[in-house]
This record gives structure tokens, C-alpha cells and sequence, in this order.
């Protein structure tokens, strides 16, 4: 199974992209001095070499890769608890330092995510394998949690600055945007017996071949679901006792149906796990 010659170099920039991150970030944990940079910084190079090592094996011999959960510290953040406004910022220059301080080596970190996630996506949309394009795109998602994780270490340590407006320039600059209005909303309205009956559809195939046994046929109506079996036997049984054409064939509700409408919501709620 090959993979496409612009596919494949893609992926060649992302895997040198990211042995670069892990000798950057090695260092950067040797030098880091504040415990909280130094134990987020560890978090990320293990997310970096678990991310390296998937795309690798898959590259290698296109063995499914494993899904990992997210390792960041994002997901209690409130609006309220970001710092805006700019305080006596630093004034800043390149400099000749052997070694590098806290507030670089966090820079760094922030620089590497960002573009990570924008190399990421990029690299995605030229992906055909399937495997392979979800490898890349779990590890951008990553990059952008990541990412935000180093803005809010930054931020809280007063490092990066949020420079504002005045609050009635940016409420009128943004309400200039207004919501769409109802009668071009009422053009694209979804009638909900048709997407019902859509998404029922769509459980029956994903569901077919793994919990039901037999074909199932389903009405018009998609109310009434029959196993195949059942309605061959109910029409030779009318049409040997002569009343085939008097009778109507009896639907029978398949068990598996309630099953399937209650968990139409729990399957639609999967949890996505990211590969970075």
C-alpha cells in the first residue's frame, strides 16, 4: 500500500519538524529554572516522542496507530483569569547568551507549538491515506492545546502581554458583524422527520454486519424495521392459504431498534483522543 509522492513529503517536513522540537525542548528542560516551565516542558517532549514514534511505525509497516489522551493543563480555564492590558512590558533585543532564561525558553516553546499546529494542518489536507491524515491532524490539534498551555504560563508570569482597546471601540468594531437573518436561515431549515430518518439510516449501515444477525428491511416510514427472514416466511404462509391479496403482512418491531435509537446520542458523542 504506497503512499502518494506529495503525501510522502509532507510527512518527511513533519518528522523533521518534530526531531527538531525534541532536541530543542531536551535542552530547554536542562536550562529551565521555574518547576512549573521545567514539568510542562517534560509533558510535551514525551507528547513529541510518542507522536514521532507513531508516525514512524505507521510509515514503516501502516500498523493503525494508538490514540493517546491530551497531556495539557487547559481544560478549568475561565475568560476572567487571562490578564489583559499591557503593565510596564520589557524591552527586548537579540542577545549572544549561552544559555537561555525562562522567559526565552517559553517563547521558544510557544514559537515551536505554533507552528507545529500551522505545518500540521497544512501537511493534513494533503494527506490521502486515512490513517495517516488523522496521525497529523490529532498532533496539530495537540500543538494548538499545547500552545495555549505556554500562553497561560506566560501570561499569568506577566511575559506576554494582552494590549486592549477601549471597550466601546471593540464592541463597535465587532457588532458591525450582525446574526443571519431568518429568511435566509429559513431556506436552509432541515425537516427533522427527514433527518431522522437520515441519521437512522446512517446507524443501520455503520451497525450492519456487527450487532444484528440477519438483513433487516426498513419501511418508508423508517418506523418499522422487519427482519428479511420474517417477511419471506409471512408471504409464503399468506400465499398458500390463498389470502395473500386480503392480508396484510405483519411488521414485528426488531429488538435491536429501541437499543439503537437510545444509543444514537452516545454514539454521536465519542471522545476524540489526539495524537501529537
Amino acid at each position: 500500500m504506497p503512499f502518494g509522492a506529495h503525501e510522502a513529503m509532507e510527512v518527511h517536513e513533519i518528522l523533521t519538524e518534530k526531531i527538531n522540537i525534541i532536541n530543542h525542548f531536551n535542552l530547554y528542560a536542562q536550562q529551565a529554572k521555574n518547576p512549573q516551565l521545567k514539568e510542562m516542558i517534560h509533558r510535551h517532549l514525551q507528547e513529541e516522542i510518542k507522536s514521532y514514534d507513531a508516525i514512524v511505525s505507521y510509515t514503516h509497516d501502516y500498523q493503525n496507530f494508538t490514540p493517546m489522551s491530551p497531556n495539557t493543563n487547559i481544560g478549568s480555564v475561565k475568560p476572567n483569569q487571562i490578564q489583559y492590558g499591557l503593565d510596564n512590558p520589557s524591552m527586548l533585543a537579540p542577545e549572544s547568551n549561552t544559555t537561555f532564561n525562562d522567559y526565552e525558553i517559553a517563547s521558544a516553546l510557544l514559537i515551536c507549538h505554533k507552528n507545529g499546529a500551522a505545518n500540521g494542518v497544512k501537511a493534513t489536507l494533503e494527506i490521502a491515506d486515512p490513517n495517516l491524515r488523522q496521525v497529523l491532524l490529532n498532533g496539530a490539534v495537540n500543538c494548538v492545546n499545547q500552545a495555549y498551555e505556554v500562553f497561560l504560563f506566560m501570561n499569568q508570569q506577566g511575559q506576554y502581554q494582552i494590549p486592549t482597546m477601549r471597550d466601546h471601540t471593540a464592541k463597535t468594531y465587532l457588532h458591525t458583524f450582525q446574526p443571519v437573518s431568518e429568511s435566509l436561515k429559513a431556506q436552509y431549515v432541515v425537516n427533522p422527520i427527514q433527518a431522522q430518518g437520515a441519521d437512522q439510516g446512517r446507524m443501520l449501515n455503520a451497525m450492519g454486519g456487527t450487532q444484528m444477525n440477519q438483513p433487516t428491511h426498513v419501511s418508508r416510514s423508517g418506523q418499522n424495521i422487519m427482519p428479511m427472514g420474517q417477511t419471506m416466511q409471512s408471504l409464503s404462509g399468506m400465499a398458500g392459504s390463498g389470502n395473500m391479496q386480503q392480508q396484510q403482512p405483519q411488521h414485528v418491531q426488531n429488538p435491536m431498534y429501541g437499543q439503537m435509537l437510545g444509543n444514537q446520542s452516545n454514539m454521536q458523542q465519542g471522545t476524540q483522543h489526539y495524537n501529537h
